[in-house]
């Protein structure tokens, strides 16, 4: 894992520059959380284990409340053999309107062999006139398991804003042992040509993106999650990886896209790791607050 220097203060002009480096271990039949260090705005909270001692829940907190341009965020999380780790965060993440600045969030994930971390944060919201770039590597060993999922809502459509001015980019990359086993580059100008296209949003303020990495999928288990889907009204795709499985999503609703996603998510885990989708509390009290619901597990 990498570390980083002397703590960097806040400045009016570059921001926050905030670091979150975390270390899983597996002692005994337990995972714990064997190393934390946090530089503000990032925290995160008290380690719980809603599935018993072998999954660790960690939740990440954003202190500030919300990411403004110039914002530096950097995150790593090292996973040491054989642990299970389930990373989400405590709210939605809100990328507000830029000062002309790009705000930038990296993300570094280390898994080692029969390791498995499940990186699935809440929903992002992407304000109007926001410019933001997020990456994410993922060094995964043999034998090691990574899934993670990205929700993104462009503009506060319940407030009738659309995402048509502004820069967002997020590039996801998983490597074993220097071969790049799925590379994901998005980009979304702002732009009412854009918003409309049929190879942009389509009209549609919410995409999302589900990725499981580690092992080969039978095509049964891709017909499965397509079913998953059926009598919903957004558009929905899914598709075998070299060594996993892609499930995207984009329509209207941030409900149908969560409820699906979770659907996929319980499938995965169901068959690779014989264990259902626990669905953290924090997911529950977001859904309270919201007026959504999640399917049961």
């Amino acid at each position: 894992m990498r570390l980083v220097g002397s703590s960097q203060n806040l400045s009016a002009l570059d921001g926050w520059h905030g670091n979150l480096q975390l270390a899983y271990a597996r002692q005994a039949e337990s995972t714990q959380l064997i190393h934390e260090q946090v530089q503000a705005p990032l925290k995160v909270q008290r380690p719980f284990y809603p599935e018993g001692p072998e999954v660790c829940h960690s939740a990440i907190l954003h202190t500030a409340g919300g990411i403004v341009g110039g914002d530096r965020l950097s995150l790593q999380a090292e996973l040491q053999p054989n642990a299970h780790a389930l990373l989400t965060t405590v709210a939605a993440t809100k990328i507000y309107r830029s000062n002309g600045l790009e705000a930038t969030q990296t993300v570094q994930l280390d898994v080692a062999p029969g390791a498995c971390l499940e990186w699935l944060p809440l929903e992002t919201i992407v304000f109007n006139q926001a410019i933001y770039r997020q990456d994410i590597r993922v060094e995964l060993a043999p034998g090691g398991l990574w899934m993670g999922w990205e929700m993104i809502r462009f503009g506060r459509s319940a407030r009738g804003e659309r995402f048509l001015d502004g820069n967002w980019r997020s590039h996801t990359e998983v490597w074993q042992q220097g071969t790049p086993l799925w590379i994901d580059r998005q980009w979304v100008p702002g732009s009412e040509a854009v918003f409309h296209s049929p190879h942009g949003l389509g009209g549609c303020p919410i995409v999302g993106s589900f990725a499981f990495v580690g092992r080969s999928v039978d095509p049964n288990l891709i017909e499965k999650a397509r079913h998953l889907w059926q009598g919903r009204s957004g558009e929905i795709g899914a598709t075998r990886l070299m060594s996993g499985l892609l499930c995207r999503y984009r329509g209207s609703s941030t409900i149908e896209a969560r409820q699906w996603l979770i659907a996929v998510w319980h499938l995965v885990r169901t068959h690779y790791l014989h264990r259902t989708a626990c669905i953290p509390r924090l997911w529950q009290l977001e859904s309270r607050y919201s007026h959504e619901s999640y399917p049961p597990n």
